[in-house]
């Protein structure tokens, strides 16, 4: 088979991890007869640099003619004081608009060599923490209308709109229940209806969606509530299902319960492409130092084989190598613990390129 990926590296850490991942998925195609055709794009402060904008249109066109996306990070403080047309996140919205990415997937799951990374405590942690985010991603708050800063009788006013069609929460939970379907057969549905009419349109629709998947058990969680189970219980979820604003915060901290970011990965899907990127940022500060975390790039790329290619065993061995690896002792400076041996970014993505 051949796989049609548009690589988009970005800024700070992001060339770093992509170029590990990219190694990991030439070992893959090499093991079970792939051929590959990279292409490569400006994304973010990168693009803004080269072309004067975060999200170029030949970006575009690259990754529409690509079936799956792998995607770096975008930012940094080089672009922090530019006008919010051009800050590098703009990019980032723009591509899920334009390519539909109207679901995001965190998988959140506790690798067992990685138990000692938890931030959580002991008796928690040996439960088990294997749960899956899914975010609404193309609506809500961050595209609602009106939004801005006026000034009104005599002060500013910031004004951001919370905006979702029944169809809009259909779609997403929809894919919620089916993936729920999939793993444990639980869905947990986050709003915050006690106050926010957008979240009662939000928990109706749920209601409604439940009757077409009687075998899944269905509980509804006030935002709050759920970030505090979320550390209290994380092993009772199964699949998490929220808007956009409440999955873009409990997403993270649901990642950080594992104990480091830089091992989670990320999918964002639509009805004909696919964009897989890990959760972490672009790191600035530790940008070109060799340092950074390459396990959830290469995890993301096993999530783009699954998810856009269907290619369920191929995915498997990326995963197995990861576990044999960390298995072996091997760590990068974030989850290093004393014992363990510390290698760079680029020796980590050599070793689980090995155990593919």
């Amino acid at each position: 088979m051949e796989l049609e990926i548009c690589l988009l590296p970005g800024d700070g850490i992001g060339p770093e991890v992509v170029r590990e991942g990219v190694k990991v998925l030439k070992a893959v195609a090499q093991k079970f007869g792939h051929t590959l055709k990279l292409e490569e794009a400006f994304i973010g402060g990168a693009a803004i640099d080269k072309y004067g904008e975060p999200l170029p249109a030949e970006t575009l066109k690259k990754c529409k003619e690509c079936k799956a996306i792998l995607l770096g990070a975008v930012g940094g403080p080089k672009w922090d004081n530019n006008p919010p047309e051009l800050r590098p996140e703009k990019g980032l919205l723009a591509i899920r608009k334009e390519l539909g990415l109207f679901a995001n997937l965190r998988p959140v799951k506790l690798i067992p060599q990685l138990q000692e990374s938890s931030v959580l405590r002991k008796d928690i942690v040996e439960k088990g923490i294997d749960l899956l985010v899914v975010r609404e991603l193309t609506g809500g708050i961050y595209f609602g209308t009106p939004k801005g800063i006026f000034e009104e009788q005599g002060q500013l006013v910031g004004i951001n709109t919370m905006r979702y069609t029944e169809a809009e929460v259909e779609r997403i939970v929809r894919l919620a229940f089916e993936l729920a379907l999939k793993r444990k057969k639980k869905l947990t549905s986050v709003d915050k209806a006690n106050v926010l009419e957008v979240s009662r349109l939000w928990r109706q629709v749920v209601e409604k969606v439940k009757v077409d998947y009687p075998e899944v058990e269905v509980e509804h969680l006030y935002v709050d509530n759920a970030a505090m189970q979320l550390v209290s219980r994380p092993y009772s979820f199964d699949v998490l299902v929220t808007g956009n604003l409440f999955g873009d915060i409990l997403s993270d901290e649901a990642g950080v319960i594992t104990g480091s970011l830089g091992t989670l990965p990320s999918a964002s899907l639509g009805k004909e492409f696919g964009l897989y990127e890990p959760i972490h940022g672009s790191a600035p500060d530790i940008a070109g130092q060799d340092m950074a975390n390459p396990i959830a790039t290469i995890m993301s790329v096993a999530m783009l084989l699954e998810y856009s290619f269907n290619l369920s065993e191929e995915a498997g061995a990326i995963y197995r190598a990861v576990e044999q690896t960390l298995g072996f002792g091997y760590r990068t400076k974030d989850i290093l613990r004393p014992g363990l041996k510390k290698v760079s970014c680029s020796q980590m993505g050599d070793f689980i390129a090995m155990q593919v």
